[in-house]
């Protein structure tokens, strides 16, 4: 069975329409997952109405295509981390990258085998092949970086923007040589440049900023799969890669701005910096700071009239989410008034709080965004920061020599009590030490959030 052009239009506008809805019901977690189950609809009908296209002469490659992407897909799903999404998504645009690189190299070897190379086609192929070796390398090094397998810190040096110039400039005179030539070696060297352009893009860029790395290597997947379209002649690919594209730009820009960075600046790779100098974090060590047991902490929110909770990595790897919310509910049993604050970039990735605590069925009514909340922390008796460390460093409004200066936080240093959840002093991902900790306001309650949180409900409901 095969498909008539017309049918095929109209299957793929289906899928494109559907894509449409998937992505305005991302747009808010109460229809996130009628968004998810769209999309999955849209690619369904997208993946079978490819199939039964009447070009399509031969299902062996793809089968095992879609054996092997299977196979790989659910053994990561199955063994992957909630903690580990924002690795998982690096990874998977990699793959996306690879893809459109390769598609661009065969497909200029088969129209080269059938004489049907053309200047536009050509121009086609070049874009596809780029813009796919630099998300391919680009994403290994976000997906190194938030493994620990690279420095989590800016690797920076003298020129580095020369270089990138300069590698740039290499790469597109290989793609003028390779359209107006046609040149195989010129294709397979600008894809070597690229690769190296992702590195280099990457490298600089250091891990308090990677939560819009990650969004911004999500556009650049999309742009290589609507490059791949083109390639070949895909309609559905080229409406769906831009829109990809398109959203992921979109939320960079947004997360930028909630950075206070400059979306040229990430573009370029030259965002991140030299700490500069620790003068402001030692003076403040110097102070020491104060701890709390949990028993403290148990007094001080029960009898609390407003508690504001910010969730952090620190969470998410200890798997405390759910622990947090049996506190929420035992507190609001008690009528305390419970609000859970959520920084832009909290975690390693947008969103991944809001997913987090989504999984624990925590109420929507009860989280709010850093400009809702920030206002809040004045009237709050109680800030219950659970491992979240740079989006409460007060270093990025006070210490213009640190990494993270400019960017906004959660303003948790405005509570009247601060309890900090925490494993131990070590900073967080930017390896920024958190002013924070030695406030006079500011109390440690050291250990895994997990178990901190469950204490806590335990020692509340016994309060009761």
């Amino acid at each position: 069975m095969t498909l008539t052009t017309d049918t095929l239009a109209l299957t793929y506008l289906v899928a494109a329409a559907l894509f449409i809805f998937g992505l305005k019901g991302l747009t808010h977690p109460s229809s996130a997952r009628s968004g998810n189950w769209y999309a999955i609809a849209g690619m369904v009908i997208a993946v079978v109405a490819t199939l039964l296209n009447p070009e399509v002469k031969n299902y062996t490659w793809i089968v095992v295509g879609v054996l092997g992407g299977a196979i790989i897909g659910t053994t990561l799903a199955l063994k992957i981390k909630m903690t580990a999404m924002p690795q998982l998504v690096a990874l998977l645009h990699s793959f996306v990258g690879l893809c459109a690189t390769l598609v661009a190299i065969g497909t200029y070897l088969t129209h080269a085998r059938n004489g049907e190379l053309s200047k536009v086609l050509m121009s086609e192929i070049f874009v596809g092949a780029f813009i796919g070796a630099i998300t391919f390398t680009g994403s290994l090094m976000a997906f190194g970086k938030l493994q620990a397998l690279l420095p989590s810190n800016p690797v920076v040096f003298r020129g580095q923007h020369l270089l990138n110039l300069a590698i740039a400039l290499v790469m597109f005179g290989l793609g003028v040589d390779f359209v107006a030539h046609h040149h195989f070696v010129s294709l397979i060297a600008l894809c070597l440049v690229a690769a190296v352009l992702g590195v280099t893009l990457i490298l600089p860029i250091g891990g308090a900023d990677m939560p819009v790395v990650i969004s911004m290597l999500n556009s650049y997947s999309g742009w290589a799969a609507a490059a791949t379209g083109f390639t070949l002649s895909n309609h559905l690919l080229i409406v769906t890669g831009a829109l990809v594209g398109f959203s992921g730009a979109i939320l960079s820009y947004i997360m930028s701005k909630a950075m206070n960075r400059s979306i040229i600046s990430i573009v370029l790779g030259g965002f991140g910096g030299d700490t500069g100098g620790e003068s402001v974090a030692a003076s403040a060590a110097g102070k020491g700071v104060k701890t709390a047991a949990v028993e403290d902490a148990v007094f001080l929110m029960a009898n609390a009239s407003k508690v504001l909770v910010v969730p952090g990595y620190g969470m998410a790897v200890a798997q405390a989410q759910h622990a947090l919310k049996e506190v929420m509910e035992i507190l609001i049993e008690k009528g305390v008034e419970v609000k859970f604050a959520i920084h832009p970039v909290a975690g390693r990735m947008p969103g991944h709080m809001n997913v987090l605590l989504a999984e624990a069925d925590v109420s929507y009514d009860h989280v709010f965004e850093m400009e809702e909340i920030n206002p809040e922390f004045t009237t709050a008796d109680v800030a219950l920061v659970v491992g979240a460390n740079d989006v409460t460093n007060p270093a990025a409004k006070t210490d213009k020599s640190s990494p993270i200066y400019g960017m906004p936080i959660l303003e948790v240093a405005r509570a009247k009590h601060i309890l900090f959840v925490n494993r131990s002093m070590k900073p967080g991902y930017a390896g920024v030490d958190n002013l924070l900790f030695y406030q006079d306001n500011c109390s440690l309650v050291f250990g895994d959030a997990k178990e901190v949180c469950e204490k806590l409900a335990a020692e509340l409901r016994s309060a009761a």
